[in-house]
């Protein structure tokens, strides 16, 4: 049986869940955001559960994000486990720090994003104040059985973030998913450099869009995820994401128009009202559709002192 635990978080997607799952280990299913409100509901939801949380004999992340991986030292006894694109960010891996501000400082000057907005850079790096400060006590793999669950399988199911994985129950068709699928919104697949820099900017939107259409090769009946309700009728809510998805990229393709625009064009034209407010959420979006129209070779690229422009081909 699943336990659901609601957590408040200071973002403004709202409350989060975590996950018990009693097995072989009993496992919790992310942690909430390292906020003092956020703890004190954690323990007491697990109280009232007749578990403490030197009972939690593994803590398993869906993703980096720190609305999910905050409170990881509050399990003291529990092994962490995870995608490996965690780990540098519990560890506070300075080199990774110093490369993760280069390549978003590079991304911004081929977006064609003025000067005086380059202090979003800064943004990034505020969450990981409420993110958790321990190490990975083991990497989970692409369709490896979760340890202490036979009957889960891990899948890697990259777009929303660079470490996002689902377990899937092949008993009982139940999926914990993460950020991968809400049933109200549709997921941001958002910008995140690589681990290895010669792997180059993640597409992330068709990242995104294969995770899932792999869904699709599975009988999943319900997902349930880290916001908003459990997930029903999951096929028919992948397939309707993935055609809106379409669309917003046609949409894209007639605002270009016969111009040659950047990114940082095409976003305030996208999202005039609050490009400024969200640049980097907007600026996600936009190169998703362009990744996307790129790939069907609907749109081609122009270089032009160093900022990166695009076309109808």
């Amino acid at each position: 049986m699943i336990h659901t635990l609601t957590l408040p978080t200071p973002f403004a997607v709202g409350d989060v869940h975590s996950y018990l799952l009693k097995g072989d280990s009993l496992t919790l299913f992310d942690v909430g955001p390292k906020t003092e409100q956020a703890r004190q509901l954690l323990e007491a939801q697990l109280k009232d559960l007749n578990v403490a949380p030197t009972d939690i004999e593994q803590v398993v992340l869906t993703h980096h994000h720190p609305d999910h991986s905050g409170w990881t030292e509050l399990f003291e006894n529990a092994s962490l486990l995870g995608h490996a694109y965690n780990d540098v960010w519990f560890k506070r891996d300075q080199a990774f720090f110093s490369y993760h501000d280069d390549f978003y400082l590079e991304q911004l000057k081929e977006e064609g994003v003025p000067e005086h907005y380059h202090h979003w850079i800064e943004k990034m790096r505020r969450p990981i104040q409420l993110m958790g400060n321990r190490p990975l006590d083991g990497i989970l793999q692409d369709g490896e059985k979760l340890p202490g669950h036979p009957d889960i399988m891990v899948l890697e199911t990259l777009g929303h973030a660079q470490s996002q994985l689902s377990f899937y129950n092949e008993k009982t068709n139940w999926m914990i998913g993460g950020d991968h699928v809400i049933a109200h919104i549709s997921s941001n697949p958002l910008i995140e450099p690589p681990l290895l820099k010669s792997s180059g900017r993640p597409k992330a939107l068709l990242q995104y869009n294969a995770s899932l259409k792999r869904m699709l090769d599975y009988p999943v009946e319900q997902i349930y995820s880290g916001h908003g309700d459990v997930v029903k009728d999951v096929h028919p809510l992948i397939t309707y994401r993935l055609e809106r998805q379409h669309q917003r990229a046609m949409h894209v393709q007639t605002l270009l128009g016969d111009e040659s625009l950047s990114i940082f064009e095409l976003t305030k034209r996208l999202f005039p009202k609050v490009y400024e407010k969200e640049l980097g959420l907007t600026l996600s979006e936009t190169i998703g559709q362009v990744d996307y129209l790129s790939d069907l070779s609907l749109v081609e690229e122009v270089t032009s002192e160093g900022v990166i422009y695009y076309r109808n081909a």
